[in-house]
């Protein structure tokens, strides 16, 4: 079973994440299958680059993402999502 987790890519007290695809048995530093973004939280606000539909096709396709995952993708994509559209004005 594939996973969607993050992985520590920063030097010591300077956090840096990678979003990867990888088996869900193999570790945290394991084989990765494919990279989907990366996690700044150091900035403010925090940078959040993540291509949205590698993880759809990914999700579509059975791969589970770890609670932390949920949360970034819950908190970050949700607003780039859901946010409104400007309307068109009605033509009289």
């Amino acid at each position: 079973m594939l996973s969607i987790r993050m992985t520590r890519v920063g030097s010591k007290k300077k956090p840096h994440f990678r979003v990867v695809l990888s088996e869900a048995r193999s570790g945290l530093q394991g084989d990765v299958v494919e990279n989907l973004g990366t996690y700044n939280p150091r900035t403010k606000p925090a940078a959040v680059n993540i291509n949205k539909e590698r993880i759809e096709y990914w999700l579509k396709n059975g791969a589970r993402p770890s609670s932390s995952v949920k949360t970034l993708l819950a908190k970050h994509l949700s607003r780039d999502l859901s946010a409104p559209k400007a309307e068109a004005p009605a033509a009289q």
